[in-house]
Order: structure tokens, then C-alpha cells, then sequence
């Protein structure tokens, strides 16, 4: 499973996202590649998002702004199975 976090510089939402997306890796079997979207208009418009971070599940935009650990958790494990 791939999972994208688009981020800009400086995003404290970004960075508390990634260090959700380090404690669910732990536990389960996920990719993660976090993109800076500064000067990336080409992915604002694919993934249509304005909140940051942006976090793409397999190649779908599944939430736009920091989501709770206990969603975030709830969608890997839906689209794991």
C-alpha cells in the first residue's frame, strides 16, 4: 500500500501526519512518501485538495487536513483488505 502525504514547508499538520504514518508502519505493511507540493500546482489540481496535509491512499485523496489516528488507522486497514 502506497500512501502520499502532499505537504508544504513548515506544515505542523504535515509533520504530526507523518509521525502518525511512522507509528501505524510499525504495524503494518505501508509505503510512505511525503512530497512537497510547492511549485507542484499539477498535483493540487489531480488531487483537488486546499486543507494540508493532503494524505492519498493508493492513488485516492482520502483526507485533506490532519485527520484523528483512529481514522487514518480505520482507512489503511479498509483499503489493506
Amino acid at each position: 500500500m502506497k500512501i502520499l502525504i502532499l505537504s508544504t514547508p513548515g506544515c505542523a499538520p504535515c509533520a504530526a501526519a507523518k509521525k502518525m504514518l511512522k507509528r501505524i508502519a510499525k504495524e503494518t505493511p505501508i509505503e510512505v512518501e511525503e512530497i512537497n507540493v510547492m511549485g507542484r500546482p499539477d498535483l493540487l489540481a489531480k488531487y483537488k485538495f486546499m486543507a494540508m496535509p493532503g494524505i492519498v491512499i493508493d492513488g485516492k485523496l482520502e483526507f485533506a487536513g490532519l485527520p484523528n489516528e483512529k481514522e487514518l488507522r480505520g482507512k489503511i486497514n479498509k483499503q489493506g483488505n
